[in-house]
Protein backbone atom coordinates (compact mmCIF):
# COMPACT_ATOMS: atom_id res chain seq x y z
CA UNK A 1 0.00 0.00 0.00
CA UNK A 2 3.08 2.19 -0.10
CA UNK A 3 1.60 4.11 -3.44
CA UNK A 4 -1.15 5.36 -1.27
CA UNK A 5 -1.42 8.63 0.91
CA UNK A 6 -2.60 7.05 4.01
CA UNK A 7 -3.63 10.01 5.74
CA UNK A 8 -5.56 11.39 2.82
CA UNK A 9 -7.01 8.29 2.56
CA UNK A 10 -7.99 8.15 6.04
CA UNK A 11 -9.36 11.71 5.43
CA UNK A 12 -11.58 10.20 3.18
CA UNK A 13 -12.60 7.38 3.67
CA UNK A 14 -13.35 7.37 7.20
CA UNK A 15 -14.34 11.60 7.95
CA UNK A 16 -15.73 10.82 11.35
CA UNK A 17 -12.61 9.60 12.48
CA UNK A 18 -13.93 6.02 12.73
CA UNK A 19 -14.46 3.40 10.13
CA UNK A 20 -18.47 3.14 9.97
CA UNK A 21 -18.81 -0.63 8.83
CA UNK A 22 -22.04 -1.31 7.03
CA UNK A 23 -23.26 -5.34 7.98
CA UNK A 24 -25.72 -7.15 6.07
CA UNK A 25 -27.41 -10.03 8.51
CA UNK A 26 -29.28 -10.82 5.50
CA UNK A 27 -26.45 -12.74 4.40
CA UNK A 28 -25.34 -15.79 6.36
CA UNK A 29 -22.18 -16.81 4.72
CA UNK A 30 -20.69 -13.46 5.56
CA UNK A 31 -21.66 -12.33 8.62
CA UNK A 32 -23.30 -13.88 11.95
CA UNK A 33 -24.65 -11.49 14.90
CA UNK A 34 -22.38 -11.47 18.25
CA UNK A 35 -23.20 -11.22 22.00
CA UNK A 36 -23.22 -7.24 21.72
CA UNK A 37 -23.46 -5.38 18.25
CA UNK A 38 -19.29 -4.86 18.16
CA UNK A 39 -18.84 -8.67 18.46
CA UNK A 40 -20.36 -9.85 14.81
CA UNK A 41 -18.17 -12.59 13.30
CA UNK A 42 -17.75 -13.84 9.62
CA UNK A 43 -15.74 -13.22 6.36
CA UNK A 44 -17.14 -10.04 6.18
CA UNK A 45 -16.09 -8.60 9.69
CA UNK A 46 -12.55 -9.89 9.67
CA UNK A 47 -12.16 -8.13 6.31
CA UNK A 48 -13.65 -4.75 7.72
CA UNK A 49 -11.26 -5.23 11.00
CA UNK A 50 -8.39 -5.73 8.64
CA UNK A 51 -8.84 -3.19 6.62
CA UNK A 52 -9.34 -0.70 9.57
CA UNK A 53 -5.83 -1.97 11.20
CA UNK A 54 -4.54 -1.01 7.65
CA UNK A 55 -5.49 2.48 8.52
CA UNK A 56 -4.93 2.42 11.62
CA UNK A 57 -8.38 3.95 12.29
CA UNK A 58 -10.83 2.75 15.16
CA UNK A 59 -13.83 0.58 13.99
CA UNK A 60 -17.80 0.82 14.27
CA UNK A 61 -20.15 -1.83 12.83
CA UNK A 62 -23.83 -0.42 11.97
CA UNK A 63 -26.18 -3.72 11.54
CA UNK A 64 -28.70 -4.06 8.74
CA UNK A 65 -31.17 -6.69 7.66
CA UNK A 66 -31.58 -5.82 4.67
CA UNK A 67 -28.85 -5.63 1.76
CA UNK A 68 -31.57 -3.06 -0.13
CA UNK A 69 -31.30 -0.90 3.54
CA UNK A 70 -27.57 -0.74 2.92
CA UNK A 71 -27.83 0.33 -0.06
CA UNK A 72 -29.88 3.13 0.16
CA UNK A 73 -27.60 4.35 3.02
CA UNK A 74 -25.00 5.60 0.81
CA UNK A 75 -23.52 8.66 0.26
CA UNK A 76 -25.79 9.17 3.40
CA UNK A 77 -23.11 9.23 6.35
CA UNK A 78 -24.82 6.21 7.82
CA UNK A 79 -21.94 4.02 7.01
CA UNK A 80 -18.19 4.29 5.00
CA UNK A 81 -18.01 0.72 3.73
CA UNK A 82 -19.99 -1.61 2.99
CA UNK A 83 -20.13 -5.45 1.95
CA UNK A 84 -22.71 -5.91 -0.63
CA UNK A 85 -23.14 -8.33 -4.05
CA UNK A 86 -22.15 -6.63 -6.99
CA UNK A 87 -25.82 -5.34 -8.75
CA UNK A 88 -25.43 -3.40 -11.81
CA UNK A 89 -28.28 -0.89 -10.00
CA UNK A 90 -26.08 -0.60 -6.82
CA UNK A 91 -23.08 0.09 -8.85
CA UNK A 92 -24.32 3.85 -10.36
CA UNK A 93 -23.70 4.88 -6.67
CA UNK A 94 -21.29 2.69 -4.94
CA UNK A 95 -18.05 1.99 -5.71
CA UNK A 96 -16.84 -1.69 -5.76
CA UNK A 97 -14.08 -3.85 -5.31
CA UNK A 98 -13.63 -7.18 -7.18
CA UNK A 99 -15.31 -10.01 -5.46
CA UNK A 100 -13.97 -11.42 -2.18
CA UNK A 101 -16.46 -14.45 -2.71
CA UNK A 102 -18.89 -15.74 -5.01
CA UNK A 103 -22.02 -17.97 -3.93
CA UNK A 104 -24.75 -19.09 -5.56
CA UNK A 105 -28.75 -17.75 -5.86
CA UNK A 106 -30.96 -21.25 -5.59
CA UNK A 107 -34.37 -21.96 -5.84
CA UNK A 108 -36.59 -23.76 -2.74
CA UNK A 109 -39.14 -25.67 -3.83
CA UNK A 110 -42.03 -28.02 -3.38
CA UNK A 111 -41.24 -31.36 -5.11
CA UNK A 112 -44.33 -31.72 -5.87
CA UNK A 113 -45.08 -28.46 -7.42
CA UNK A 114 -43.02 -29.80 -10.61
CA UNK A 115 -39.75 -30.92 -11.72
CA UNK A 116 -36.83 -30.10 -9.87
CA UNK A 117 -35.69 -28.05 -12.57
CA UNK A 118 -35.01 -23.97 -13.40
CA UNK A 119 -36.67 -24.10 -16.37
CA UNK A 120 -39.78 -25.41 -14.62
CA UNK A 121 -40.07 -22.92 -12.06
CA UNK A 122 -41.35 -20.35 -14.80
CA UNK A 123 -43.02 -22.76 -17.10
CA UNK A 124 -45.10 -23.73 -14.11
CA UNK A 125 -45.38 -19.64 -12.97
CA UNK A 126 -44.84 -20.84 -9.64
CA UNK A 127 -45.41 -18.28 -6.57
CA UNK A 128 -41.54 -17.63 -5.42
CA UNK A 129 -40.54 -15.62 -2.80
CA UNK A 130 -37.71 -12.96 -2.64
CA UNK A 131 -36.64 -10.45 -0.26
CA UNK A 132 -37.31 -6.76 -1.28
CA UNK A 133 -33.89 -4.90 -2.85
CA UNK A 134 -31.62 -8.21 -2.45
CA UNK A 135 -28.91 -8.95 -5.09
CA UNK A 136 -31.16 -12.25 -6.72
CA UNK A 137 -34.37 -9.99 -6.12
CA UNK A 138 -32.73 -7.67 -8.36
CA UNK A 139 -31.21 -10.16 -11.03
CA UNK A 140 -34.79 -11.97 -10.76
CA UNK A 141 -36.97 -8.51 -11.77
CA UNK A 142 -34.22 -7.69 -14.89
CA UNK A 143 -33.92 -11.70 -16.03
CA UNK A 144 -37.48 -13.10 -15.03
CA UNK A 145 -37.03 -16.77 -14.16
CA UNK A 146 -38.95 -17.02 -11.06
CA UNK A 147 -42.09 -17.36 -12.36
CA UNK A 148 -44.49 -15.30 -10.22
CA UNK A 149 -42.24 -13.07 -7.94
CA UNK A 150 -43.72 -12.16 -4.51
CA UNK A 151 -41.61 -9.45 -2.87
CA UNK A 152 -41.20 -9.21 1.19
CA UNK A 153 -39.83 -6.85 3.29
CA UNK A 154 -37.52 -9.69 5.16
CA UNK A 155 -36.52 -13.23 5.00
CA UNK A 156 -38.61 -14.22 8.00
CA UNK A 157 -41.67 -12.73 6.61
CA UNK A 158 -40.80 -14.99 2.92
CA UNK A 159 -40.18 -18.07 5.20
CA UNK A 160 -43.85 -17.43 7.01
CA UNK A 161 -45.28 -16.86 3.81
CA UNK A 162 -43.87 -20.62 2.60
CA UNK A 163 -45.13 -22.17 5.95
CA UNK A 164 -48.60 -21.05 5.50
CA UNK A 165 -49.15 -21.80 2.16
CA UNK A 166 -48.87 -19.23 0.18
CA UNK A 167 -45.48 -19.73 -1.64
CA UNK A 168 -44.30 -22.43 -4.05
CA UNK A 169 -41.01 -21.97 -3.31
CA UNK A 170 -38.33 -19.15 -2.05
CA UNK A 171 -35.74 -17.82 -4.02
CA UNK A 172 -32.32 -16.82 -1.60
CA UNK A 173 -28.33 -17.36 -0.87
CA UNK A 174 -28.10 -21.30 -1.65
CA UNK A 175 -26.58 -21.36 2.41
CA UNK A 176 -29.95 -19.98 3.47
CA UNK A 177 -32.36 -22.10 0.86
CA UNK A 178 -30.48 -25.20 2.85
CA UNK A 179 -30.95 -24.15 6.02
CA UNK A 180 -35.06 -23.91 5.68
CA UNK A 181 -34.92 -27.09 3.69
CA UNK A 182 -33.31 -28.88 6.66
CA UNK A 183 -36.88 -27.84 9.08
CA UNK A 184 -39.37 -28.68 5.87
CA UNK A 185 -38.73 -31.75 4.21
CA UNK A 186 -41.51 -31.87 1.51
CA UNK A 187 -38.91 -28.79 0.05
CA UNK A 188 -36.07 -29.54 -1.76
CA UNK A 189 -33.34 -26.90 -3.19
CA UNK A 190 -32.52 -27.15 -6.85
CA UNK A 191 -29.30 -28.36 -7.41
CA UNK A 192 -28.39 -25.75 -10.53
CA UNK A 193 -28.03 -22.00 -8.89
CA UNK A 194 -29.95 -19.85 -10.85
CA UNK A 195 -27.26 -16.84 -10.58
CA UNK A 196 -23.46 -16.34 -9.23
CA UNK A 197 -23.23 -13.75 -6.55
CA UNK A 198 -20.23 -11.53 -6.58
CA UNK A 199 -19.79 -10.11 -2.65
CA UNK A 200 -17.44 -7.07 -2.72
CA UNK A 201 -16.47 -4.30 -0.46
CA UNK A 202 -18.37 -1.28 -1.76
CA UNK A 203 -17.38 2.41 -0.99
CA UNK A 204 -19.22 5.79 -2.05
CA UNK A 205 -18.38 6.27 -6.14
CA UNK A 206 -17.88 9.99 -4.80
CA UNK A 207 -14.73 8.96 -2.66
CA UNK A 208 -11.85 7.65 -5.40
CA UNK A 209 -8.81 7.69 -3.85
CA UNK A 210 -10.72 5.73 -0.87
CA UNK A 211 -12.47 3.43 -3.21
CA UNK A 212 -8.98 2.31 -5.22
CA UNK A 213 -7.28 2.07 -1.69
CA UNK A 214 -9.66 -0.09 -0.87
CA UNK A 215 -9.60 -2.50 -4.29
CA UNK A 216 -6.22 -3.23 -3.87
CA UNK A 217 -6.71 -4.18 -0.22
CA UNK A 218 -8.92 -6.90 -1.45
CA UNK A 219 -7.05 -8.20 -3.73
CA UNK A 220 -3.95 -8.29 -1.30
CA UNK A 221 -6.41 -10.15 1.45
CA UNK A 222 -7.57 -12.83 -1.45
CA UNK A 223 -3.46 -13.16 -2.60
CA UNK A 224 -2.62 -13.54 1.05
CA UNK A 225 -4.76 -16.81 1.54
CA UNK A 226 -6.57 -14.31 4.41
CA UNK A 227 -10.23 -14.52 3.06
CA UNK A 228 -9.85 -18.26 2.65
CA UNK A 229 -8.51 -18.61 5.78
CA UNK A 230 -11.21 -16.43 6.89
CA UNK A 231 -13.71 -18.55 5.70
CA UNK A 232 -12.74 -21.55 6.46
CA UNK A 233 -12.88 -20.44 10.29
CA UNK A 234 -16.68 -18.96 10.05
CA UNK A 235 -17.63 -22.81 8.95
CA UNK A 236 -17.77 -21.54 5.03
CA UNK A 237 -14.64 -23.36 3.88
CA UNK A 238 -16.76 -24.88 0.80
CA UNK A 239 -17.44 -21.06 -0.72
CA UNK A 240 -15.69 -20.05 -3.53
CA UNK A 241 -12.95 -17.08 -3.33
CA UNK A 242 -12.46 -15.71 -7.15
CA UNK A 243 -9.36 -15.55 -8.92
Amino acid sequence: MTDFNLEAIRKEIAPSGTLVCALNHGNVVLVRRGPTDETPTGVSVDLARALAESLSLPIRFRHYDRAGDVSAGVGTGEWDVCFLAIDPQRAVRIAYSEPYVQIEGAFLIRPAAGPLGLKDVERLRLKIGAVKGSAYELFLSRHGGAGELIRFDSFPEAVAALTAGELDGLAGVRQAMSIVARDKPDFAVIEEPFMAIPQAVGISAERLAAAAFTRVFVQQQKASGFVRQSLGLSGHGDVVVPP
